[in-house]
């Protein structure tokens, strides 16, 4: 059996002390699988929850933390057409993206542009792809349209948030918990036109001056329970709302339907780790998505859609990682990202080409 080094959890689940590099099981490439060796990967929110036990992976999927990649496509399974050996790809996967291999779907990769860096890629797959399914494929984004983004500072909210200026919204309103985040919400290009601070300011409120009382055609929700009062006031006539996570809990005590009868509103609940494999790939693969993935430059570039790093550790410090991501230090997520990379040989993921001894 041939093996690797990975990140693991003592116990299989527990605090962030019980992260460790060890050695795991090689995977094989099965039918349509490739073989990844992975250069960086994303940390996500849903990484912390599965580390302490509260959201298991999807069956059949690796136990190994971590759902987006990037790397160097190291071997072909049977039937793989789309691929070659030394191909520089990204990818999204149910789960082992903290190793120095992954197995990937072929129809889940993604070419890497070549002017990205391999953090900037790495940061795509989770990000852009959620962004994209609540934005253009449930949130049904027209141009004019005006837009609210919950958890704005997270990687999705950033990547949703200039997914819908570089579609021609009319004005889009971000939520976050820190005058840091909002003033970096209103600075980047193609950033949030109005921003709110949910802990001190009615959102509703700064929603219903930015579009004269009209209301928002779209809200790309993270938090649930706390925001569902006024989510339902923001919305206009004919509002789509999709609901991506229940940061603030699940049960809203009590519902008036009267509003959403009235306003004609649209409610979607959505994941994308648990969904088919057919319907990511129809996701990925979809001629809109990939025009987004066209226009991806990282932070000094000049493209309408621009990835933010937060952070890049060397993945010797994968607790201090997790650690940070827990405490909500970073900017880019509430919901967010981080990055560490994987080689054998050197520590740091910016000594990535150096040789192996």
């Amino acid at each position: 059996m041939s093996t690797m080094r990975a990140v693991l959890i003592k116990g299989d689940e527990g605090p962030i002390e019980n992260l460790y590099i060890g050695e795991a099981e090689k995977p094989v490439p099965k039918e349509d699988q490739v073989l990844v060796k992975v250069v960086a990967f994303g940390l996500n929110r849903m990484d912390l929850l599965q580390r302490e036990g509260k959201y298991p992976p999807p069956p059949g999927a690796s136990t190994i933390l971590g759902v987006e990649f990037s790397g160097r496509v190291d071997y072909l399974g049977p039937g793989v057409t789309k691929w070659s050996t030394g191909d520089e790809v990204l990818g999204l996967s149910g789960g082992g993206a903290y190793a120095e291999y992954i197995v990937a779907h072929q129809d889940l990769l993604i070419r890497k542009p070549p002017h990205l860096s391999w953090e900037e890629a790495a940061g795509i797959p989770e990000n852009f792809i959620t962004a994209h399914q609540a934005v253009i494929l449930y949130g049904e984004l027209k141009k004019d349209d005006n837009v609210l983004v919950h958890a704005g500072a997270s990687g999705v909210g950033i990547a949703a948030i200039q997914m819908a200026r570089s579609l021609g919204a009319r004005s889009v309103t971000a939520t976050a918990s820190t005058k840091e985040k909002l003033d970096f919400l209103l600075s980047i290009p193609n950033g949030a036109t109005e921003v709110a601070n949910y802990k001190t300011e009615d959102f509703s409120k700064t929603v219903k001056n930015a579009t004269g009382g009209k209301g928002v055609d779209v809200v790309v929700d993270f938090v649930g329970r706390t925001h569902w009062e006024k989510n339902i006031e923001s919305l206009a006539i004919d509002g789509r709302m999709i609901i991506l996570a229940m940061l603030s809990g699940s049960v809203v005590p009590a519902v008036d339907l009267g509003p959403i009868l009235r306003k004609h509103l649209k409610i979607q609940g959505s994941t994308l780790r648990s969904r088919s494999l057919e319907y990511q790939s129809n996701l990925i693969n979809s001629a809109p998505f990939q025009e987004v993935v066209s226009k991806i430059t990282g932070r000094n570039g000049d493209g309408p859609v621009r990835i933010y790093i937060h952070k890049v550790y060397p993945w010797t410090e994968i607790q201090k990682a997790h650690k940070e991501m827990s405490e909500n230090k970073n900017i880019l997520f509430a919901e967010g990202r981080s990055f560490a990379g994987f080689r054998r040989c050197t520590r740091y993921l910016y000594s990535r080409d150096l040789q192996c001894p």
